[in-house]
């Protein structure tokens, strides 16, 4: 019995953790999208650029519907706005 349960509970929660494990790696390399492709010719020190799609695609998504939000509230500034919405 190890850590004081049965064995049939310590293998339900070490594959329970397991499975958690694999999905949370899973969510990661889907969030992320990590370049796996080889290079032929290995890169020169210092050619090496790596980024993270995840962040910069959200910063575009974001800025995005920042302008348009902009661009409505020009379009709707001619309508009166209680002063504490401003």
């Amino acid at each position: 019995m190890p850590a004081g349960v049965a064995w049939p509970r310590y293998l339900r929660m070490l594959g329970a953790s397991v499975l958690a494990m694999f999905a949370g790696a899973q969510a990661v390399h889907q969030y992320y999208q990590p370049d796996l492709s080889i290079p032929e010719i290995p890169p020169e020190p210092g050619q090496l650029q790596t980024e993270l799609l995840g962040p910069k695609l959200r910063q575009e998504i974001v800025a995005a519907a920042l302008e348009r939000f902009r661009e409505k509230q020009k379009e709707d500034s001619h309508l009166i706005v209680h002063p504490q919405l401003k």
